[in-house]
């Protein structure tokens, strides 16, 4: 239950800034947050990372949509159980389900948070979830899978009660 209202809470989190944004900010402008590090700018991304695959909505949204629904069976199923893997797992779903919703409904993704420190692309809040989730995935997958999520295949010899 605790996982349902983080993944709420992730997914409103995210479409409030969003909301936020397209009714402070016109395309393109910029507002202040963290001086010298971060400010707001309004853009419309039509593709995914970097504005790759621009234009292609409904090819994201079904690649989107089959990635959510891995991440779902992975939770559903109790493949991933430890706390690790399941916030990593509601990262990645919350920030899959944020940028399909502007996908649906507006066309485009809105991104926001625009680095001032270094060049990088323009990104939003759904992203930072699933980059984090991502990183968080692979610490489990790496360190924690095998010794408390992988289940034994039982052996060939197993099977004739020799144990």
């Amino acid at each position: 239950m605790l996982y349902l209202i983080l993944l709420g809470a992730l997914i409103a989190g995210d479409q409030l800034l969003k909301y936020w944004t397209v009714t402070h900010l016109a395309l393109g402008e910029s507002a202040p947050l963290i001086p010298h590090i971060m400010r707001l700018t309004r853009l419309h991304n039509y593709g995914a990372a970097w504005s790759s695959l621009s234009g292609k909505t409904v090819l994201l949204l079904a690649v989107t949509a089959v990635l959510m629904v891995g991440m779902a069976v992975l939770l559903l199923k109790k493949i991933v159980r430890h706390p690790l893997g399941v916030t990593a797992c509601v990262l990645i779903l919350g920030g899959g389900i944020g940028n399909m919703i502007d996908r649906i409904f507006r066309g485009y993704v809105v991104d926001m948070f625009d680095l001032l420190f270094m060049s990088y692309p323009i990104f939003n809040l759904a992203d930072c979830f699933v980059v984090v989730g991502a990183i968080l995935g692979a610490v489990y997958y790496l360190w924690l899978y095998e010794k408390y999520d992988k289940k034994e295949k039982p052996h060939a010899d197993d099977a004739d009660g020799d144990n």
